[in-house]
């Protein structure tokens, strides 16, 4: 299956996302694509985490998209005494053509975060690379079902797919079973996402779910804790 066609559009805090016609779906919120991904994937999952490590930080992200998410936890990493271990999946990696007209530099005005993005976009896939002494990046092309997880891994997952209604697959009781094996005991997964039908299929598959505050735009969303 080929990547689908995407427009660039600039979200409410000034940074860019991407909107897919086909499905009518933004990769981020409108309200703004930084302001969600630090509430969502940095205050809500990586935080909790880092404040109880006394080792590196394991990250699962599942889909890569831009590399926000990536690039704002490398921001993070500078300043925490754990470093961090940061896998990410993508079925549909973006073109070249499609990164550079996401125009990072018009809301990345740091010259140093413009540079790590650079680095995050151009470091090979299936190959880990230490961007910093603090930050491993490891990017893995592919479908997310196929590909082979080790258990009793993951500190943190963002689970950062496309809504539940626009993909159905990746929202399946067998994918939080799946991703439930890799985490290690007392880790989290975060999401957006605040739909009953999700949360079900979490609890399904073993997890520990609550409710907890969403970005602007966004009443609630979820967090869910493997027992330790």
């Amino acid at each position: 299956m080929s990547n689908p066609k995407v427009e660039v559009r600039t979200t409410a805090d000034g940074s860019s996302t991407l909107y897919v016609p086909a499905l009518d779906e933004h990769y981020h919120s409108t309200h703004g694509a930084v302001q969600e991904a630090q509430h969502v994937y940095l205050a809500a999952g990586l935080e909790p985490v880092l404040s109880k490590a006394t080792s590196m930080v394991w990250v699962l992200e599942v889909g890569f998209g831009t590399g926000l998410n990536a690039l704002l936890t490398l921001e993070r990493s500078l300043d925490s005494a754990q470093p961090i271990f940061y896998d990410t999946i993508e079925k549909y990696p973006l073109s070249e053509a499609i990164i550079e007209q996401l125009g990072a530099e018009r809301y990345l005005l740091n010259p140093d975060l413009l540079d790590y993005h650079q680095q995050i976009h151009a470091a090979s896939w299936g190959t880990p690379v230490a961007l910093t002494p603090q930050f491993a990046l490891l990017k893995m092309a592919g479908a997310l079902q196929d590909t082979l997880l080790a258990e009793d891994t993951y500190q943190v997952i963002y689970f950062d797919a496309f809504a539940p209604e626009k993909q159905p697959d990746m929202w399946t009781d067998e994918v939080f079973a799946q991703l439930y094996a890799a985490t290690a005991p007392g880790g989290c997964l975060v999401s957006y996402c605040a739909k009953g039908s999700f949360r079900r299929s979490l609890k399904a598959a073993g997890w520990l779910v609550e409710k907890v505050p969403g970005p602007v735009g966004k009443r609630e969303m979820t967090r869910a804790w493997k027992r330790g």
